[in-house]
This record gives C-alpha cells, sequence and structure tokens, in this order.
C-alpha cells in the first residue's frame, strides 16, 4: 500500500478538524428552545432591552456577542424564576439606565425626556420670530431693483 507524503497528511488532519467543528458552533450558537413560555418571556423582555455594542437594537434584534450573552443571561434568570421587572432591574443595575430601551423618567433623565419639546418650542419661536420680521417689511422689499443691472447667465 502506498503511503501519503507527510505533507498531505497533515494537511488533510487538519482539514477534518476544521470540518468536524463546524456543526459544534452551530450549536452553540443557538440554545435549544427547552420551555416555550420561557422563550415568550425572554422575546418580551429583550425587546425592552438595549444592545450596548449596536445602534438603537434590541438585544433581541441584535446578532452581537454581547447580545446572544445579555439574553443568555436573561433566560437563566427566567429559568431561575425572576419575574420580568426583577430581570430588568438586573440589567440596570449591572449595566445602568442606558440598557432600557425606555429609561425611567427621574432627575438625571429629565433632560432626556424633555429635549423633544423644548426643540420643538424653539423651533415654534424661531418661525414666529422670522414670520414677524417679514411681515414688518414693505411689499416691495422682494421686488427687483431696477437701477441694478440684471445678470447675464
Amino acid at each position: 500500500m502506498r503511503r501519503l507524503p507527510r505533507p498531505w497528511a497533515a494537511l488533510a488532519l487538519c482539514g477534518l478538524a476544521l470540518l468536524t467543528t463546524l456543526p459544534a458552533g452551530a450549536l452553540a450558537a443557538t440554545a435549544p428552545l427547552d420551555d416555550a413560555t420561557v422563550e415568550a418571556r425572554l422575546r418580551k423582555v429583550a425587546t425592552e432591552l438595549r444592545c450596548l455594542v449596536c445602534q438603537n437594537q434590541t438585544i433581541a434584534d441584535s446578532q452581537s456577542g454581547l447580545a446572544q450573552d445579555l439574553r443568555d443571561e436573561a433566560r437563566a434568570l427566567i429559568r431561575r424564576g425572576a419575574s420580568d421587572d426583577e430581570v430588568r432591574h438586573y440589567m440596570t443595575e449591572r449595566y445602568g439606565d442606558f440598557v432600557l430601551y425606555r429609561p425611567p423618567v427621574k432627575p438625571t433623565t429629565w433632560l432626556l425626556w424633555a429635549a423633544p419639546a423644548l426643540l420643538a418650542a424653539a423651533g415654534a419661536v424661531l418661525l414666529a420670530l422670522t414670520l414677524r420680521r417679514r411681515a414688518r417689511l414693505p411689499a416691495d422689499a422682494f421686488e427687483p431693483d431696477p437701477e441694478l443691472p440684471e445678470a447675464s447667465p
């Protein structure tokens, strides 16, 4: 029987090792759905928690590693009997109010909640001032001046 040269044997062995790890990685990425009620509660809580890595995504929508870790952590808490509020409280204690998609109204977040109304009011005031200033201008202010030469194209 003819023997394979050593470099080919080593390459074949490495390829076989890589092929055997692919299914293991796929299994590790998704945890088994053993309890439908746990998964339903997890989905509900996960839509209320922000991914700390991704821009404006919940941990339910994000595919980042941290989001997967947070989902796993929330799943473990739910399996241990924690309520949805306890899961949110745990995440808030660990990561701060930023992890909540709807942060609570308290003195540290008043500006966050009031900013849209303040910006809308400032825009309304600027619009009113601009319209009032325009109303004071004479009607012929927008007519072209006959003494100026016309611009040629």
